[in-house]
């Protein structure tokens, strides 16, 4: 069973940059296996998938981040990441890393079986 923790959350002025993190824990040196995402989600809204990145070292974005956020991932530190720069107070929200065995990388959320308890992003104006 993958336990996934992530960290780096806070607050920022727009057009600043956090880096967040995710680390898996329990079995976690079969996370080269797994497609690995960032989901968000703002108040009164759907949870929604910003990147993606596959067992293969495959990554897909979300068209509002393209170009601002990147997804990466230390398999010997069994630790994923999200570096955002160019924040807009549009980018906040609870973010949650998520895993789910396989070389599919789907954007559905509910196709995700391992889930974190989200770390909370705000950007102010």
């Amino acid at each position: 069973q993958v336990q996934l923790r992530e960290s780096g959350g806070g607050s920022v002025q727009a057009g600043g940059s956090l880096r967040l993190s995710c680390a898996a824990s329990e079995y976690a040196n079969t996370i080269g296996y797994y497609c690995v995402a960032w989901f968000r989600q703002a108040p009164g809204e759907d949870r929604e998938g910003v990147a993606f990145r596959n067992r293969f070292g495959g990554v897909r974005y979300a068209d509002s981040v393209k170009g601002r956020f990147t997804i990466s991932k230390d398999d010997a530190k069994s630790t994923l990441y999200l570096q955002m720069n160019s924040l807009e107070p549009e980018d906040t929200a609870m973010y949650y890393c998520a895993a789910v065995y396989g070389s599919d990388c789907p954007i559905e959320r509910h196709r995700y079986n391992h889930w974190g308890q989200g770390t909370q992003v705000t950007v102010s104006s």
